[in-house]
């Protein structure tokens, strides 16, 4: 039997299985990302009385009438790939010859704008034209006496008819399928799940970002940096991701959103909410389009809130920060681009920043400059996500670490094996920190506290270097304690002093 796994045919035994496709063809999901299954859409194409026209200029959606003409258009179908136009004047365009069992006639007939006609040249059936009628006209096609001809309207693509001209063609004729006609489809994890064949297997989206949009780009690629596209909402028209709600992001590119499309709110309610839209809506000044998917839009129409999709993107992401230098300046060179340090050189320096941030600033310049430290002002980090959520989304917002792997930790003040850190972005005033997570017996050396909105230092972070039952790692009571994760290599805080700054790496 035949299967399609994103797209590319794989021959398989009978009572071959998900796993045996997913093998064949070589992909891999990754853990928790949902496979979607689609049956029946080579029948639903058969019936199908919607069309579209991918020609040298463009696409024409065209709808097929009820007359007695849907079979010489099946006929026609199959030899329509690459029918050059052989004629144009102003008030038609036609492509041909197909091969058809029309009679035709000799009489004239009246035709209207966006009619769609059954000619044919020298009134032989075997040179049958397909006639697109750019205005009201009469004239004598040599069409069949049903309908005068007419067989379909074209709906969609109007503005293109007219730009049609002699030399052009029609590249393809694809069926379009709507997605509620479909009714067998799911999505699943079960890699025994016996296949049948014909069956569509889809196991990731794959998205193109927009060079328009350098930051918009960014903000995607970070919020998929861990190769998922994490839906959290869903409607009618769209499946959107909340990794980087709250997050600000400038508009950069406004176009309409059509099915596809990737964008992220910028403005008012929902700013930083990410979304890929699965039907056209126009554009709109609070959304920026940064990218459209290319392939697994069935995954996207097939997922549900809590849902992880599998997502490729193109660019890769050049994120160079949390490298040792020579990690970087290898991963640089493979891009082809131009790579120059600044800061410490030695045999254990590791990257904290690079410019351009964006990667398509530095494809668009082919250059890549970045700061480097001695490892040991580098410090790893194990964040504590189900049990300080509210805590984290402040605590990754101030150090940076919602898009980018590695973060400043200014240090404020030090006394008693306490550290205390102030955030470089001041942000109390529109996040919450509210208790959670708080000690109870004991805060544990290495443990990251954050202090919460019981006491007026709230915001500040900080880290004890040994156990302590009576303040957290803030300074706080354990009331005004938040604990958010840990420090996974304590030693090298033992020697920091007053504003130096701290680097953290998040170990995901």
């Amino acid at each position: 039997m035949k299967v399609f796994v994103d797209g590319a045919e794989v021959t398989l035994p009978d009572g071959s299985t998900l796993k045996d496709a997913l093998d064949a063809a070589g992909a891999s999901p990754g853990e928790g990302a949902i496979i979607g299954i689609v049956r029946g859409r080579e029948e639903e194409a058969r019936e199908t009385n919607s069309y579209w026209l991918n020609t040298t200029k463009g696409k024409l959606r065209i709808e097929l009438l009820d007359t007695g003409l849907v079979g010489p258009w099946h006929q026609a179908v199959s030899q329509i790939s690459g029918l050059q136009a052989r004629w144009s004047d102003g008030a038609a365009v036609a492509f041909g010859p197909v091969g058809t069992a029309i009679a035709p006639t000799r009489g004239e007939n009246e035709y209207d704008r966006w009619e769609v006609i059954f000619g044919t040249s020298g009134f032989e059936a075997d040179k049958t034209q397909v006639i697109f009628a750019r205005r009201r006209h009469s004239a004598a096609y040599g069409a069949p006496g049903e309908n005068r001809g007419v067989f379909a309207a074209v709906v969609g693509g109007k503005d293109l008819l007219g730009r049609l001209e002699k030399g052009d063609a029609i590249l393809e004729a694809e069926p379009i399928v709507e997605w509620s006609a479909l009714s067998d489809k799911m999505v699943t994890r079960d890699l025994s799940l016996p296949l049948t064949d014909g069956m569509e297997i889809y196991t990731r989206i794959e998205v193109e970002l927009l060079e328009e949009a350098p930051q918009g780009a960014e903000f995607f690629l970070a919020a998929t940096r861990d190769g998922v596209f994490a839906v959290d909402g869903t409607s009618s028209s769209y499946a959107s991701s909340d990794v980087l709600l709250g997050e600000r992001i400038e508009f950069e590119n406004r176009e309409p959103r059509a099915e596809g499309a990737v964008t992220i709110r910028t403005t008012g309610r929902g700013l930083g909410r990410i979304f890929i839209y699965k039907a056209d809506r126009t554009s709109t000044p609070s959304q920026s389009v940064v990218g459209t998917v290319t392939s697994g839009m069935d995954l996207v129409k097939l997922a549900g809130p809590g849902m992880r999709l599998a997502a490729k993107v193109k660019p890769e992401r050049i994120m160079l920060m949390g490298l040792s230098l020579k990690e970087a300046e290898r991963t640089a060179v493979d891009r082809g681009l131009e790579f120059e340090v600044e800061g410490y050189t030695g045999d254990d320096a590791v990257v904290v920043e690079q410019r351009p941030v964006t990667t398509m600033q530095i494809l668009r310049e082919g250059r890549v400059s970045v700061t480097s430290i001695p490892a040991d002002r580098m410090v790893a980090i194990e964040l504590y996500d189900d049990l300080a959520p509210k805590t984290l989304d402040y605590f990754r917002h101030v150090v940076g670490l919602k898009e980018k792997p590695v973060g400043p930790l200014p240090v404020y003040f030090v006394y008693e094996k306490t550290i205390l850190f102030k955030p470089a972005i001041s942000a109390t005033s529109y996040k919450e920190i509210l208790p959670e997570n708080k000690p109870v017996d004991m805060v544990r050396a290495g443990e990251i506290g954050v202090t919460n909105q019981a006491a007026k230092n709230a915001g500040l972070v900080g880290v004890k270097l040994q156990d302590d039952p009576r303040y957290g790692p803030s300074g706080e009571k354990f009331l005004a304690t938040n604990i958010v994760g840990r420090i996974l290599d304590l030693e090298k805080l033992r020697n920091v002093r007053e504003e130096e700054t701290v680097y953290v790496l998040e170990v995901r």
